[in-house]
């Protein structure tokens, strides 16, 4: 039996948030950590669990980072905001209360701005949060570090990428371990 703070493929969604074009220049390593987040998308994707995308004021920050865009399903529509917190915004929670959420599994920019509001509003809503730390950024690291600490302090679950797969996957008997498998290698 599964610890239950465990993640479970059935109860979680994977929820980015605002990884957009106008972080490019401000955030150090922007590459990486696109290329981190697609590498994750691109697991949960092959493990069907479903994907939410925000987007902080896309018509000042620019749309999704390219290179997301080249992993995410086409017909995905991110979900825009003005407001901190994805929480602000009345379809963020309705769209995780249709796909029946109990598990979110958070990553993106800024750690200490957006993703810190949104994590502890989750947390205040009733969902148990899991938290890609290899996956979250600031243009500074202290205020990532920032971020992080009180998001894990308030409640969050510490996770990476490769921990949140083969978590949900339990088995290396999993249908679909060898082909998540070679997106972690």
């Amino acid at each position: 039996m599964p610890h239950p703070r465990s993640l479970n493929i059935e109860d979680s969604v994977f929820v980015i948030i605002d990884v957009q074009e106008a972080f490019r220049k401000a955030i150090p390593d922007f590459a990486l950590i696109t290329s981190r987040i697609a590498m994750a998308v691109r697991g949960f994707r092959s493990l069907e669990v479903p994907i939410v995308v925000t987007e902080q004021y896309p018509d000042g920050l620019g749309m999704t980072a390219e290179e997301l865009l080249f992993s995410l399903p086409d017909e995905l529509e991110p979900i825009e905001k003005t407001s901190f917190s994805a929480c602000g915004e009345p379809s963020f929670l309705s769209t995780l209360n249709e796909l029946r959420a109990r598990q979110i599994v958070v990553c993106g920019i800024e750690a200490h701005v957006c993703v810190n509001q949104t994590v502890h509003d989750l947390i205040e809503s009733g969902f148990e949060v899991h938290l890609l730390t290899d996956c979250v950024a600031s243009r500074f690291e202290h205020d990532r570090q920032a971020g992080l600490a009180k998001m894990l302090a308030s409640g969050a679950v510490s996770s990476s990428t490769e921990m949140a797969l083969f978590e949900m996957m339990r088995n290396s008997k999993h249908e679909r371990f060898k082909e998540v498998q070679g997106f972690i290698k």
